[in-house]
């Protein structure tokens, strides 16, 4: 039977990825991925280890949607109240954001479609005729140098 400390080693980062994609925030993932763990310690004694890390995914993924309803129940609760509700900050075209000379055309429509349209990995895919994975390998690409010009760093 394996210990605890490498159960955690083992699938830490499967499941903080996993709990990413589930809210597509890194903290927040973070935070479900101890609230996993801290279950998974918890009932220790009465988990098959043969179930890991699906049982771990279970624990993130219902986690997140507890996440989700709450969002939901607040910003209900908020239109009931008729206060102003802030919505988040999308980047604006003209901004500048996406005018980095280091991106290529195909970056710029990547990110514009993801986050200017709130289109999925899956239907930019589709749109461009790429695949999936080139959608997000383009993605992290551009992110990777919009986050080095926000952050001051050298670029390439």
């Amino acid at each position: 039977m394996e210990t605890f400390e490498a159960v955690y080693r083992k699938h830490r980062d499967a499941v903080l990825r996993f709990g990413i994609r589930c809210v597509g925030r890194r903290e927040l993932a973070e935070d479900l991925t101890a609230e996993a763990f801290l279950e998974l310690h918890r009932h220790w004694t009465t988990i098959d280890t043969g179930r890991l890390p699906s049982w771990l995914f279970t624990v993130v993924r219902n986690r997140a949607a507890d996440h989700w309803r709450r969002q939901e129940l607040e910003r209900r609760y908020a239109d009931s109240e008729s206060l102003p509700v802030a919505a988040p900050a999308k980047p604006e075209l003209d901004s500048g954001l996406f005018e980095n000379p280091a991106l290529k055309p195909v970056h710029r429509i990547c990110l514009t479609l993801r986050y200017i349209h709130d289109m999925s990995l899956t239907e930019i895919a589709e749109r461009l005729s790429l695949s999936e994975v080139q959608v997000k390998g383009h993605l992290q690409y551009a992110r990777g140098l919009l986050r080095k010009q926000l952050s001051g760093e050298p670029g390439q």
